[in-house]
């Protein structure tokens, strides 16, 4: 093992971002973490670390970064915290560090992309954004068209109304449903204010990728998904401050006033 590690200024150099000795000057000035911790001088990392500059991920040169489509199974944790049992880095034993993109709860399955790219992460997390999240859910008692309706118009929970969204009936347990938010739980939480309770829910697509692998498998992205997904999510911010509302300075009032008037003169004199 000891053999694969490097010295942290080494692998900053090999990888092209900049000299040793630049990489040192990083180091030293506290601008370097790895997997998430600042280290010293003289530290070795291997290849799953996860080495940043200022928050930017530095991949080893001409290394791809990696991006999986992973159908997740009921009861697996979408969390990177290895003392949590059943977790989900653990589950899929990848040789190199990633990470989920988002959360899927641990009583749900399906589609949630795996990654060592935390420039993207960002920007399809966004609400804001609009990026669309397909579902197909199951629920306890007959389905009706009121129920669609109101799911579809938005319904009352966590001290907001949920966005419109579509909603299509499947069958008469089942029906699908596309959101461009992602409040906690938000699809159990809106099924349970109708008086519904989910008894399975599926995610089957975000944005351009739809699921089309078996529960428990993953598979790498393809290169044209990922220039789709990344033309995509292009006008999308990558900081919480781009995700917030912009607000204009007011607008200083200037205020005209003919020769004539008296306050002419005495600004005149003043």
């Amino acid at each position: 093992m000891e053999e694969n590690l490097k010295r942290l200024n080494k692998f900053i150099a090999e990888t092209g971002f900049c000299s040793r000795r630049e990489a040192d000057k990083y180091i030293e000035e506290a601008r370097v973490t790895i997997n998430g911790v600042v280290p010293e001088l003289g530290t070795k990392v291997g290849p799953n670390d996860e080495v940043r500059i200022d928050g930017k991920l530095i991949h080893e040169k001409n290394e791809k970064p990696i991006y999986l489509a992973f159908n997740k199974p009921v009861g697996i944790e979408c969390t990177t915290n290895l003392e949590v049992r059943n977790n989900i880095v653990d589950y899929i034993n990848y040789p190199k560090r990633i990470f989920p993109i988002g959360r899927l709860d641990k009583a749900s399955e399906g589609l949630i992309f795996m990654t060592n790219d935390g420039d993207i992460v960002n920007k399809i997390l966004r609400a804001r954004n609009n990026h669309e999240k397909e579902y197909t859910v199951t629920v306890n008692k007959p389905i009706t068209d009121r129920f669609i309706q109101r799911m579809g118009n938005g319904v009352p929970i966590l001290d907001t109304v949920t966005r419109k969204c579509k909603v299509e009936q499947i069958s008469k347990y089942i029906f699908k449903i596309i959101l461009t938010q992602g409040l906690n739980r938000q699809i159990r939480r809106m099924c349970e204010y109708l008086g519904y309770e989910v008894t399975a829910l599926k995610r089957i697509r975000i944005i351009n990728i739809s699921l089309d692998v078996p529960v428990g498998r993953y598979r790498e992205l393809t290169d044209a998904e990922i220039k789709e997904l990344n033309t995509l999510i292009e006008p999308s911010s990558k900081t919480e401050e781009a995700s917030l509302p912009k607000t204009e300075a007011p607008k200083r009032r200037t205020e005209f006033i003919k020769k004539d008037d008296p306050r002419f003169r005495r600004r005149k004199e003043q």
